[in-house]
């Protein structure tokens, strides 16, 4: 990925502009880490990328970035630019054009995240990101009050940068989270979740969870039981161990899902009949938060006789023809009761057993 972007910043460079790797990609080349995506910094417009590059896409001209595809790497191409008026302690709404990468640096959130690379791969550290780098530290570029004033993610970024790399909060970082947070309330739950999300699936989301504590921001991010948070399973069995606000954005499939993690929680998941009733992957999140083995529930879950109805060795139209009667909702109560007594063992599943057994009982 490295010999590509490369070649992308020579390709910008011999249309006569200025470009440089910047952000995440060379943080995490420097700490050894892979990165996927990489964001290009150029004096080049979003038009002038649009005569250079073929395979592009331009989501947001207003913001000065395009995307480019190289490859099959996503390059995320930004023009030199200064912010000059933000709303709802968020979003840029009045930005220029500059010709000066430092300025372009200063407007960014962390010093880890400024540091760039050029086409011939030399590092350039214009704001000391490397130092931070090495002593394992966020801090902020410039004043830490006015950057999470500006932008209130920052405040999740720092936490998730700082549990993912498992650096320090720098104590400017702290106190100006401390005296901003509340402005978390003019973030969207979309972002919320997706920082809570990356923070909580980290092998070291414990850290993550204890500066949330430590900053308080529990209580801003509508969380109302942190301390109960059951971590190093599935992100839906974390959500699911969490009582919070509800204008949290799940899809239907995700919040049917916390329901029913949430249910099973209540119940023996080593238990026939709920492991029937909930399946293999539900048990086995609410198994996990109770401490309960994965394997041992995975075992239990082979031997059950059935998995679902389609395994039951009888179908509603043999049913009917032994009975002498059309459908209706006695067919269901039928199902439940052999469902029953296979999972307990008390019945075979077998279509000649089976059906014995319904001719004597109904």
């Amino acid at each position: 990925m490295l010999k590509t972007s490369l070649k992308v910043l020579k390709k910008i460079e011999e249309h006569g502009f200025k470009a440089y790797i910047v952000g995440g990609f060379v943080r995490d080349y420097l700490l050894g880490r892979e990165s996927l995506d990489v964001d290009i910094a150029t004096d080049a417009t979003p038009m002038d990328i649009k005569q250079i590059f073929n395979d592009i896409f331009i989501p947001k001209v207003e913001y000065g970035s395009v995307t480019v595809f190289v490859h099959n790497t996503r390059f995320e191409i930004t023009t030199f630019r200064r912010e000059l008026t933000y709303i709802n302690n968020r979003k840029p709404i009045e930005f220029e054009y500059i010709n000066d990468l430092l300025e372009d640096l200063k407007r960014r959130d962390f010093t880890i995240n400024t540091i760039c690379m050029n086409s011939r791969g030399e590092i350039i550290d214009l704001l000391n990101g490397k130092k931070d780098l090495e002593q394992k530290e966020i801090r902020t570029v410039g004043n830490s009050f006015d950057k999470f004033q500006e932008d209130s993610l920052r405040i999740l970024r720092a936490i998730r940068f700082a549990t993912i790399l498992n650096f320090e909060l720098s104590d400017e970082v702290k106190d100006a989270i401390k005296h901003t947070k509340s402005y978390l309330k003019n973030l969207s739950y979309q972002r919320k979740r997706e920082e809570l999300d990356k923070i909580f699936s980290s092998p070291n989301a414990k850290y993550g969870v204890s500066l949330l504590k430590e900053l308080e921001l529990d209580h801003e991010l509508e969380i109302y039981n942190l301390d109960e948070i059951k971590l190093n399973v599935d992100i839906m069995g974390i959500w699911a161990s969490l009582n919070i606000s509800p204008n949290y954005p799940f899809s239907k499939n995700e919040s049917e899902l916390i329901k029913k993690i949430r249910e099973a929680l209540n119940k023996n998941n080593l238990d026939n009949e709920v492991l029937y009733q909930y399946g293999l992957y539900v048990n086995s999140i609410a198994g996990s938060i109770k401490g309960i083995d994965k394997k041992e529930i995975a075992n239990k879950f082979e031997m059950l006789p059935i998995t679902n109805k389609h395994d039951i060795d009888i179908t509603s139209e043999e049913i009917m023809k032994i009975l002498n009667r059309s459908g209706g909702s006695y067919l269901k109560n039928i199902y439940n009761d052999i469902t029953t007594l296979i999972l307990n063992n008390k019945l075979e599943n077998n279509n000649d057993i089976l059906k014995e057994y319904i001719v004597h009982n109904y």
